[in-house]
């Protein structure tokens, strides 16, 4: 069971509570939660409403989702792992792969995976998502952790939101930078026209940091490594859309995919954490994927 409580901002007023929420809870759809108000698993100040209910300043929600209980099956497929030991895993995500089962993704997951290959994973994310602390959209590759026990996973799930954690990704996007490094706070929401993306936008949005650096410049792309700050669904990919410069290959937001990439080329490179049972700081890297060191090594050819 999953249980979710949250208070309304003043400017929050006014709004419809399941397409409020629908807002706040990306991974839940607007009809998902009309059910969860029609079952009386969404309360209000501890009542019950419907979901015509229109939210006020300082109303106390909370929702409970009761997660029917599913075998998951270990599947054997490989995994380019970067560490392993007693309490963590840490993969090279490939990136045509789901993280946890999910509609249309069952038995080919990295939950799958991790099962067929560890005899146990924490079990706080419940049965779909044991071990899971955070996650990469399907078409990014690059690091992912997983936690083996309940003790690392709470370790590592303050960690990523107190923001200690420091998480560097490799982007290959359109065009050329102004400047060699820089900081984008544009604060990132759903997008009002399209409940499938993310947007730039005043409204109803959350603060959403990037800093970036040029590793690599070519004629019409540069190659950049970006340090988030906030972890908002889609942020790299929206800021640089916003600037104009969309990730290669991500032609939801915008991208010309004028290099033929079949996926968007962003890869999480670089993590550090603290250990969960240790204490000791790490960091781990992780080698960019075949598909996307083959399109740099024809741009590099093009500059000869």
């Amino acid at each position: 069971m999953e249980e979710h409580s949250l208070k309304v901002e003043a400017k929050d007023q006014g709004i419809r509570i399941d397409k409020f929420l629908a807002s706040e809870y990306q991974d839940l759809s607007r009809s998902f939660i009309q059910t969860l108000i029609e079952n009386n698993k969404i309360t209000v100040n501890e009542n019950t409403v419907d979901k015509s209910y229109k939210i006020t300043k300082n109303d106390f929600i909370k929702i409970i989702i009761e997660e029917k209980e599913s075998e998951i099956k270990a599947v054997e497929m490989d995994l380019d792992i970067v560490y392993e030991d007693q309490d963590i895993i840490v993969i090279n995500k490939e990136a045509d792969r789901v993280v946890h089962p999910a509609p249309g993704h069952h038995n080919d997951t990295i939950v799958n995976a991790l099962l067929a290959h560890v005899d146990n994973l924490s079990a706080i994310n419940g049965v779909k998502r044991p071990g899971i602390v955070h996650r990469l959209d399907k078409d990014t590759s690059g690091l992912l952790i997983a936690a083996k026990n309940d003790k690392s996973h709470k370790s590592l799930a303050q960690q990523f939101k107190s923001r200690s954690v420091e998480k560097y990704y490799y982007a290959l996007i359109e065009g050329n930078l102004a400047y060699e490094k820089g900081k984008i706070d544009a604060p990132i929401g759903r997008d009002p026209n399209n409940r499938k993306k993310m947007a730039v936008r005043k409204r109803r949005s959350k603060r959403a940091v990037s800093r970036f650096k040029i590793i690599e410049e070519f004629k019409n792309h540069t190659l950049i490594q970006v340090k988030i700050e906030t972890g908002r669904t889609h942020q790299i990919r929206v800021h640089f859309s916003y600037l104009g410069h969309p990730v290669v290959g991500d032609q939801k937001y915008g991208a010309k995919n004028d290099l033929n990439a079949q996926r968007q080329l962003l890869h999480a490179k670089k993590l550090i954490i603290k250990h969960p049972a240790t204490g000791e700081k790490m960091k781990f890297e992780a080698e960019l994927k075949e598909d996307f060191k083959g399109i740099l090594a024809k741009l590099r050819e093009q500059k000869i």
